[in-house]
């Protein structure tokens, strides 16, 4: 029996998961990938701690992503635990952290998991070629490449394109292929930056004495949506993994009104009538009271007395509020290739459940340059295996 092709153009998680899972002895399966080595933007996600997925509850889980109805499918193919106990079977030993993010066990560097992963698709037999940037389409629906300043055409089978977003053009991800899925007629939506620092005018006094301080044991809430963890104060306004949970509703505002409203709760232990009472103790100064009694630290103070007068941080009863609920407006987002990911692509109304164009037969897409989105934590990575995951069992079965 002759098999089929199977062109796989992008070497990211997606595209190394279907690799290692795809029945070779039923296709001819070929990674073309522009960069000279697999896995770049995995291993640069991998140098603040390879956070590999999340141990909390499917259901938990599944409410992260936006839309979650779209992930759904994939990831009851494949969830987190099952991806833990992939990594396991291949040798990486995990450990879930404090935060009850996944990662590699703290002697395992990223590059090790990125070649145990490598050595699978090796024994699957797939062939990889490197320094290959897709150009296109040829008239004939070939697959255009330029390899070492020369042009050539892939005719496959079957092509599934695994081209990420738009996010650290250092790693090859540089959503310039967008264009090229317009011009078919498939419906694309422009890359918006996601998990990023967002933009606020600070005074120039605070930002002086505060840039690159924490803001720990926080709460943020934009609309109705809560994250608590900590915030990292910026030039250029505010970052961490609480307000990159925010990133969609944040957005949103942003598109709707040029501006968004943040709220931080500094002490999400304590209500307000109990913040009120401390704070209305008169033999102590508020200063005294903050630091000693509310254990609200010098940073916190200074974003406080940068966003209200005099008059308000001495009101026992504002104070408390704001202590409770500081508004911090938010005016833009951090340049889209310093972002950890980006929204945008291809409209996920272009795609059917088996990540197939519904306008192309025989070409999918998947990964990051479909149009969804999820916080940092893990959440990234877990969807892009599970759909390289689920479509290998897709074609496996066919």
């Amino acid at each position: 029996m002759t098999k089929k092709s199977i062109a796989i153009i992008g070497g990211g998680p997606s595209a190394l998961m279907l690799a290692t899972q795809i029945n070779t002895k039923l296709y001819d399966v070929t990674i073309y990938e522009k960069n000279l080595t697999l896995g770049r933007k995995f291993l640069v996600a991998g140098d603040g701690g390879l956070n590999l997925t999340h141990s909390e509850h499917s259901n938990d889980f599944l409410a992260r992503y936006t839309p979650a109805s779209f992930i759904k499918p994939y990831f009851q193919a494949f969830n987190n635990t099952d991806l833990n106990n992939w990594f396991w079977d291949m040798g990486i030993e995990t450990y879930v952290g404090s935060s009850k993010r996944v990662f590699p066990l703290k002697d395992t560097k990223p590059i090790e998991v990125l070649n145990a992963i490598l050595a699978l698709v090796e024994k699957n037999g797939v062939k990889i070629a490197t320094q290959h940037t897709w150009l296109g389409w040829s008239e004939n629906n070939e697959l255009m490449f330029d390899h070492q300043n020369s042009e050539i055409a892939v005719k496959s089978d079957f092509s599934i394109f695994a081209l990420g977003g738009a996010s650290w053009k250092i790693t090859g991800s540089d959503g310039t292929w967008l264009p090229l899925f317009t011009q078919k007629g498939i419906r694309t939506i422009p890359f918006q930056a996601s998990n990023c620092a967002f933009e606020i005018t600070w005074p120039a006094e605070f930002i002086e004495t505060c840039e690159g301080q924490y803001l720990k044991n926080i709460a943020i809430t934009c609309g109705s949506l809560t994250k608590k963890g900590e915030l990292t104060i910026t030039k250029l306004g505010l970052e961490g993994g609480a307000i990159y949970a925010l990133s969609n509703k944040i957005r949103t505002q942003l598109k709707e009104k040029n501006e968004a409203t943040v709220f931080i709760d500094f002490k999400p232990t304590l209500h307000l009538g109990a913040i009120e009472k401390i704070l209305s103790n008169h033999s102590k100064s508020v200063s005294e009271i903050l630091k000693f009694d509310l254990n609200v630290n010098a940073t916190q103070v200074a974003l406080l007395k940068a966003i209200l007068n005099k008059e308000d941080f001495l009101s026992a009863e504002i104070l408390a509020e704001n202590i409770k609920k500081l508004p911090i407006k938010i005016v833009g987002t951090a340049p889209i290739d310093e972002a950890i990911s980006t929204v945008g692509g291809i409209a996920l109304s272009e795609v059917n459940t088996n990540l197939e164009l519904n306008k192309m037969p025989n070409t999918f897409c998947m990964g990051e340059m479909l149009d969804w989105d999820a916080p940092t934590g893990g959440y990234l990575l877990q969807a892009n295996f599970s759909m390289g995951r689920y479509l290998a069992e897709y074609f496996n079965g066919l």
